[in-house]
């Protein structure tokens, strides 16, 4: 049963370093006003509790039993047996605490957690972007069709997820397409995270300007800035965005050598797109060069924006063309451009992380 059409309920749960928002879903809708309680990340016990809390009052709210409990939390973990790691921004989650375990024990309900870069992605395979791309490719008459999703987001870190042929790509560590941890291509010691996370924003914005990093404004308003709808300093602006395309558009370029995958773009910065992708989609396509100083494509694959009207309506006509089977009289359809798109998040962040946790919940359930 397809997961919009499944009336079994999962709760869910919205872990940040502040707050914890609950919830629950049926058909891949959120079903309840959602609970929110403070984390208390200082005191394991309490913080805990607190999720034991929600999840109870979760399911007070509900018509009926919840099949599963679906959730992203943040790593390092031991995702499929349910352990959580040492955390930096949950501080009392120290030396691994096997929060999977305590769940099931408490509620008798399997629980699944991930990260959220994870489900942000598998919502995108599931119900977003590749979906959608593969329905315009079938509308223009092309027959080809895409089956690997890479995601990535960006906001206070520099996250990635990965499905392949309709499943979730983990790792044999729980540590599968953590694309933060690339080096980073305009500061070469550091992590590639940086250089595309919020803090790269207002750090450049904040240098090119001669004011500390304080003083930079939020990237909203750093964007803003650059289009020219609030006075600051537009060049400054801009150059804040160049930067962080550049960085990902670097790391990306390296991702997709080796999954070859369509990407989707989301996160809080996302929604800076227009500033974002035009420069990360040249960095992807920017050549390097053998040891003679000539030029060479950096990739196999052809990078194409897909918020962008002309270079989708390329990627989506391809070079189809006719050639012939040697030694007979046959003709066979072959298209020469292998590609990649980049595109937006269809969904939004939120959703889609939300629709992940949900499919992948009963995809597990239902041992596909």
């Amino acid at each position: 049963m397809p997961y919009n059409t499944d009336n079994r309920i999962v709760m869910t749960l919205d872990a940040g370093g502040t707050n914890f928002v609950f919830s629950a879903a049926r058909s891949g809708e959120e079903i309840i006003e959602p609970v929110g309680l403070p984390a208390k990340a200082e005191t394991l016990e309490e913080s805990l509790q607190t999720i034991i809390r929600g999840f109870e009052q979760v399911k007070l709210l509900l018509p009926e039993p919840p099949v599963a409990i679906s959730f992203a939390f943040p790593g390092p973990a031991d995702y499929p047996n349910g352990i959580i790691g040492d955390l930096k921004n949950l501080p009392a989650y120290r030396g691994g605490v096997a929060l999977g375990p305590m769940l099931e024990y408490h509620f008798g309900i399997p629980v699944f957690i991930n990260n959220d870069g994870d489900l942000f992605v598998y919502g995108e395979a599931m119900a977003g972007l590749l979906p959608a791309i593969n329905a315009e490719l079938e509308y223009a008459g092309n027959p080809k069709r895409y089956r690997n999703l890479f995601g990535i987001t960006l906001g206070t870190g520099f996250g990635g997820g990965l499905v392949v042929d309709g499943k979730l790509f983990i790792g044999d560590n729980s540590a599968g397409a953590e694309i933060w941890a690339m080096r980073s291509k305009l500061h070469p010691l550091a992590y590639a995270e940086e250089g595309v996370a919020i803090r790269a924003v207002r750090r450049v914005y904040a240098d090119f300007c001669g004011i500390s990093f304080e003083e930079a404004p939020e990237p909203r308003d750093i964007c803003r800035i650059a289009k020219g709808e609030i006075v600051g300093n537009a060049e400054a602006a801009k150059e804040a965005w160049r930067q962080l395309a550049e960085n990902a558009g670097d790391a990306l370029a390296n991702a997709v050598t080796l999954l070859d995958a369509l990407v989707v773009v989301g996160g809080g910065l996302s929604g800076a797109h227009e500033l974002i992708l035009p420069h990360l989609v040249a960095e992807m396509n920017n050549p390097l060069s053998n040891i003679k100083g000539e030029p060479l494509c950096r990739t196999e694959l052809t990078a194409f924006n897909l918020e962008d009207v002309t270079q989708k309506a390329l990627f989506l006509k391809g070079l189809m063309k006719t050639i012939p089977i040697p030694g007979t009289s046959l003709n066979i359809s072959y298209d020469p451009l292998q590609r990649t798109g980049i595109g937006v998040s269809r969904l939004g962040t939120s959703r889609a992380v939300s629709i992940g946790a949900y499919a992948f919940a009963l995809s597990k359930l239902d041992g596909v």
